[in-house]
């Protein structure tokens, strides 16, 4: 009986993590199209040219996936 129950909220837990994360990334990603469409330069150009504050905006993007990605999984996982 306990073995039955372990292994299903483990299986449910490690769902909710993918799931998790692939929402992390769907927002992350989602997060740096809004920033591209209201900004009034062309992210990929500035970061060419060597813009460091655009290179910090787009940093501060992957950042923000890490962190979701990090709480998702170690707050199902536990």
């Amino acid at each position: 009986m306990f073995r039955i129950w372990y292994e299903s909220t483990l299986i449910l837990n490690t769902l909710y993590a993918v799931g998790g994360v692939i929402l992390g990334i769907f927002s992350a990603i989602v997060t740096y199209r809004l920033f591209s469409r209201f900004t009034k330069f062309d992210i990929p150009k500035e970061l060419e040219k060597g813009n460091l504050a655009v290179g910090m905006v787009v940093c501060g993007i992957f950042i923000m996936i890490g962190l979701i990605v990090g709480l998702i999984i170690g707050m199902s996982l536990n």
